[in-house]
């Protein structure tokens, strides 16, 4: 057996051309949602081997490591309620360590580059409630300070790199304008609302903050920022699916990605240097995104931190057994019905979006864990439930269900058991406060925070957790 799934090694058992495509798009945040569902949507559609992708991981090189390791090939195992099956992708010709800042820039300044993608997580955005970079931030003041002092030089990199995501990006596009290499999409594929906007505010925001006015007429006029929604369960593989690969198929793959059969991708914005045909397999692009996108963050991912919070306070470790539990169950129906109320009625064939979900969460294959999910909640929490807490108080609801989420989040977040955040710091300051509710609530959105009788009943809420 081999160690690696090369291209020639792959092609001899599959008798299919692996052959590598030329670098058309670049790719920030390499991990297994990215190989899942962009390059998989890429892989499905480049029948002219046209479209290949030069990916770079955020914090750790192992990714890049293992891809090279094996020509960027790797194994998507689809897992039905019953079964498996085994598609290898070849989409990524290039995996790169994403501290190569210089590599990343050329590739973003290269004419045959004609978009870039963007998995790097909500909170890898590092921004504030104006979607400007948050400048309380560690790393994004020192990012702050590295743009306004070597942005404009003539050699930007001649002297370290920035660390953040949407500080490196910006440097590849100001490369890209020096190189005259024409207009480019810049397309976010994270679970934010308008995420494309809020892109293009915080990289408008950061070369203002740096005074580099030839890179902010650049953004306005010659970048443009695709906001999408993106939607397929993909656990974290595990050493058992690997090993399980190798017995099904022969191959050695340091690499797959274990995910549903489902997936959607919906799109709205321009590709001014042309894009890959993903609606050949099955992407949409729409005028208006804003009701699917917010089906997607108020119904799925909304009732993913309901199953990670409440699931984890009661002793569950998968979103199938969350699920499992009656009373979870149906505090996630509850919840459906609050956020429901903020969608339009007509368009979104809810009943159906529900009972799909329904099944999705109730396959036991994919083990998708709760404290994966419930990671970095403080800024999940901010677009997925505050709103619809929100409304429901102005409509002069109790909001209930939308409580009990914020109730075991902060339950969790005062036993010190929360799953990693990037507010860290911030939620533990908030433990020590006198009134530690009323202060983790202001770490999501102050107007909680300003109500008293919120306050009150996601205390009481959060008592219900902690017996």
């Amino acid at each position: 057996m081999s160690t690696a799934l090369g291209r020639r090694n792959a092609a001899a058992r599959t008798g299919r051309s692996f052959d590598p495509a030329g670098v058309r798009a670049v790719h920030l945040g390499l991990g297994a949602f990215h190989r899942a569902h962009q390059a998989w949507y890429t892989d499905v559609v480049d029948a002219d081997n046209e479209w290949g992708i030069r990916a770079f991981t955020g914090r750790s090189a192992q990714a890049a490591d293992d891809l090279r390791a094996q020509d960027g090939l790797y194994t998507v195992i689809q897992r039905s309620a019953t079964h498996d099956s085994h598609t290898i992708v070849d989409a990524i010709v290039d995996a790169v360590d994403g501290a190569r800042v210089d590599v990343l820039a050329r590739s973003i300044a290269a004419p045959e580059t004609a978009l870039v993608t963007l998995t790097i997580t909500e909170a890898g955005y590092a921004v504030d409630a104006d979607h400007r970079p948050d400048l309380t931030q560690d790393a994004v003041a020192a990012d702050a300070a590295w743009l306004r002092a070597r942005l404009g030089s003539a050699d930007p990199l001649a002297d370290g790199a920035p660390r953040t995501a949407l500080a490196r990006l910006l440097v590849g596009l100001e490369a890209r304008r020096r190189a005259d290499a024409g207009p480019i999409a810049i397309v976010s594929c994270d679970n934010l609302p308008g995420n494309g906007e809020l892109t293009r505010s915080a990289l408008l925001a950061f070369a203002e903050s740096a005074g580099a006015n030839d890179t902010h007429a650049f953004l306005a006029e010659h970048v443009s920022f695709v906001t999408t929604s993106i939607d397929r369960i993909t656990p974290r593989t595990t050493p058992e699916d690997i090993a399980g690969l190798e017995a099904a198929t022969g191959w050695s793959d340091r690499a797959p990605v274990v995910t549903e059969p489902f997936h959607d991708w919906i799109l709205s914005g321009d590709f001014p240097a042309g894009r890959p045909a993903w609606e050949r397999a099955g992407a949409r692009f729409v005028g208006d995104i804003g009701p699917f996108e917010q089906r997607k963050l108020l119904l799925l991912n909304g009732a993913h931190s309901l199953l990670a919070y409440a699931g984890l306070a009661r002793g569950h470790a998968t979103v199938t057994a969350a699920m499992a539990d009656p009373t979870i169950r149906n505090w996630v129906e509850q919840l459906w019905e609050e956020a429901a109320r903020l969608l339009p009625a007509a368009g979104l064939d809810l009943d159906a979006y529900r009972a799909a979900l329904r099944e999705r969460f109730d396959n036991g294959r994919i083990q998708h864990l709760l404290a994966q999910i419930g990671q970095d909640g403080t800024t999940k929490l901010r677009v997925r439930t505050a709103p619809v807490l929100l409304a429901e108080r102005a409509a002069g609801r109790d909001g209930e269900a939308s409580i009990r989420l914020l109730g075991a989040w902060a339950a969790l977040a005062v036993a010190g058991r929360l799953p990693a955040d990037g507010a860290d710091a911030k939620l533990r300051a908030a433990v020590d406060e006198r009134a530690p509710i009323r202060a983790l609530l202001r770490v999501i959105d102050g107007r909680l925070a300003e109500e008293a009788e919120i306050v009150t009943a996601v205390s009481r809420a959060a008592a219900t957790f902690a017996a």
